[in-house]
C-alpha cells in the first residue's frame, strides 16, 4: 500500500501510532509531505526514525527548508579564514525568522547531537524531493507540500520551485480534471471548519494537514484505497 502523510511537527509518538494503526512494513511506501521538524517536542526522533527506512520518501516543507538553512550555517567549522564573514546579516535574519515561527525545538535538539549526527540529518534532509507524481489504480497524483500557486495549467511542475514549499493552494478552485493535488501545509480548519482534525477532499484537492501539533489529529491518506486514518493528539505531558 501506498500512503502519505504530512505536517508531523516533531509529534513523535503520533508519528509511530499511525504507522503502528495502518500497520507499515516493509511491503508499503509513505510519503511524508514536509514540515518533519519544528513546534512539536521531538523532530529530531522522527527525521532519525525516517532515515532508517528506505520505503519513506519525504518531501520538503517551508520548516524543513528553513531549519536545513541555518543548521547548515550553523555546522560549519569557524576557521581564521571565514570567522569575520561566515554569518551574514541575512544569515542572522532567516536565523530569527526560524525561532519566531518554532524552530527553537529542533535546534536544542539538534545540538545535542554528535558532529557526524548532525552531518547525516543534513545530508538527508538535502535529498528531500519538491514534489513527486505518483500513480495508483489509475489515478494519478501529485504530492507536494504547499501547493501549485499562481497556478498555471501550462506551466510545468519544475517551474515552480520554491512557491511550492511556501505558497497556500486555492482548494477554491480545480487546477487538473484528470490529476489528483494532495497537499499539507495548511491545516484543513483553516480550509473548512467542518474539516477541524479531518482529511479534505474538493475539486481534486486533497488536504491532509489535520492539525497534530496544534491539538487536533495526524491524518494519513491511502493511496490504493482513499482510506483516511487519524490518530488524535495526545495532551502534553
Amino acid at each position: 500500500m501506498i500512503y502519505v502523510m504530512s505536517d508531523l511537527h516533531g509529534c513523535y509518538e503520533e508519528y509511530c501510532k499511525a504507522l503502528e494503526l495502518i500497520d507499515f512494513s516493509s511491503e508499503d511506501i509513505l510519503y511524508v509531505l514536509g514540515d518533519i521538524v519544528d513546534r512539536g517536542k521531538e523532530p529530531i526522533k522522527i527525521l532519525q526514525d525516517m532515515m532508517m527506512r528506505d520505503n519513506v520518501y519525504p518531501i520538503i516543507g517551508n520548516h524543513d527548508y528553513m531549519a536545513m538553512s541555518v543548521l547548515r550555517k550553523l555546522t560549519v567549522e569557524i576557521t581564521e579564514d571565514n570567522y569575520e564573514n561566515h554569518l551574514t546579516e541575512e544569515d542572522m535574519e532567516a536565523y530569527y525568522r526560524w525561532m519566531q515561527d518554532g524552530g527553537h525545538v529542533t535546534i536544542e535538539q539538534f545540538k545535542a547531537l554528535s558532529f557526524e549526527e548532525k552531518q547525516d540529518i543534513l545530508d538527508y534532509m538535502d535529498e528531500f524531493a519538491l514534489y513527486e507524481e505518483v500513480s495508483v489504480n489509475g489515478r494519478d497524483y501529485i504530492l507536494v507540500h504547499a501547493g501549485l500557486e499562481p497556478f498555471d495549467e501550462n506551466k510545468n511542475l519544475d517551474d515552480y520551485g520554491l512557491q511550492m514549499i511556501f505558497k497556500r493552494c486555492n482548494y477554491d478552485r480545480q487546477y487538473f480534471d484528470d490529476k489528483y493535488v494532495i497537499t499539507g501545509h495548511t491545516p484543513t480548519v483553516m480550509i473548512d471548519p467542518a474539516y477541524r482534525g479531518k482529511i479534505y477532499e474538493k475539486n481534486n484537492h486533497i488536504a491532509i494537514d489535520c492539525g497534530c501539533v496544534f491539538g487536533f489529529a495526524l491524518g494519513v491518506y491511502c493511496l490504493d484505497t482513499q482510506e483516511k486514518y487519524y490518530i488524535q493528539k495526545e495532551d502534553d505531558k
